[in-house]
């Protein structure tokens, strides 16, 4: 358990923070500006709070009413930046020992292994490709044995294709170390995918917590605007179709995606967008979308744009659609009443769908 309480002005900002995160990979999401690299920099002790309190699993790390402070170099935290700041004259191998505490090499081979950067030792990080580079920060981080992680928008400086590279590996992460994480972004497709649990920030003040299911799904909590709102569903992998989708069973529900590298069986999430999201009180028929939900009406949320957010619980868990004010009269929508969610599959995106 990590608990975190801190105040401190900065000459156009003021933080005033005070969350847990509990066991896990805790998300800081927000918007630039919003307080979460100071929140992560006065953990690792590269920021001296005005007020501040932070106790991470029983030890206090800072207490400014008590006088205590234990400097960077004795909190045992690991720290990954946006870019990998690899050592450019160590190999990828000598860069990794830089980081051991001990010689245990079991532990290093594991981690190399977790990371799949065994084929990468002999090279120099010039060699490398940016998503490479951060798998091999990530590796230094954890060869030091740290009681915590701090990753700093790890994905922020990569194109697509290297972030959906990188994610399935911070996934591993969060299943298989004992290690906590706490995690800046401002994505909610990260969120989605990686979260164990949320805290989402804004203007330097928590505006929300809890699970990523549960934050996404408020229309009222949008850091990063109404357009992150949106439904977490976790289906199993029943399918791998030979025309190039997947096919997972959500509940009592088939749910078709685009192609995943997961094993049968495996448990993931998908994160629809509440805006791709399209309505029906009466069940489609001859429609191109391969995803058609039948629910019940529990939730008439009207934001900021004059819009509605309609929360359908369906038996594959509940879903959201962000519609106009005009088409939520034009429907008679209620609560308790009985609707048809629609979602294309070519809707999801696929780094909307992993972990």
């Amino acid at each position: 358990m990590l608990s975190i309480k801190l105040q401190h002005t900065f000459e156009d900002f003021r933080l005033d923070v005070d969350f847990t995160a509990p066991p896990g990979l805790t998300v800081l999401f927000g918007s630039s500006g919003s307080g979460k690299t100071s929140i992560i920099n006065a953990v690792a002790g590269l920021l001296r709070p005005d007020v501040g309190r932070v106790v991470l699993d029983g030890s206090t790390l800072l207490d400014t009413e008590a006088g205590e402070y234990v400097p960077p170099h004795r909190r045992k935290i690991g720290y990954v930046f946006q870019e990998g700041r690899l050592f450019p004259h160590l190999s990828v191998a000598a860069n990794l020992i830089f980081g051991q505490r001990d010689e245990d090499s079991a532990g290093m081979d594991r981690i190399v292994d977790l990371l799949g950067i065994s084929h990468l030792l002999d090279r120099q990080p010039n060699r490398l490709s940016g998503g490479e580079k951060q798998r091999v920060a990530i590796g230094r981080a954890l060869i030091s044995k740290p009681s915590l992680l701090l990753a700093d928008e790890p994905l922020a400086a990569l194109d697509e294709a290297r972030k959906s590279e990188i994610l399935p590996y911070f996934e591993r992460l969060r299943d298989e170390i004992e290690t906590p994480i706490l995690y800046v972004s401002h994505s909610a497709t990260e969120v989605a995918r990686l979260a164990t649990s949320v805290v989402a920030l804004e203007n330097g003040r928590v505006i929300g917590q809890g699970p990523a299911v549960k934050l996404l799904a408020d229309s009222s909590v949008t850091p990063m605007g109404i357009r992150s709102v949106g439904a977490v569903l976790e289906g199993r992998v029943g399918e791998h179709l030979q025309d190039g989708l997947t096919e997972l069973h959500a509940g009592n529900e088939r749910l078709y995606v685009p192609r995943v590298e997961h094993e049968i069986g495996d448990v993931i999430r998908v994160r629809i967008p509440a805006h791709e999201v399209l309505l029906a009180m009466h069940e489609p028929h001859s429609i191109s979308a391969l995803n058609v939900f039948k629910g019940t009406i529990q939730g008439l949320q009207t934001t900021e744009d004059r819009g509605v957010v309609v929360t359908l619980e369906t038996s594959a868990g509940a879903i959201l659609s962000r519609v106009t004010q005009r088409s939520a009269n034009s429907l008679g929508l209620e609560l308790g009443a009985t609707c048809f969610a629609i979602v294309k599959t070519v809707a999801i995106a696929p780094e909307d769908v992993g972990g």
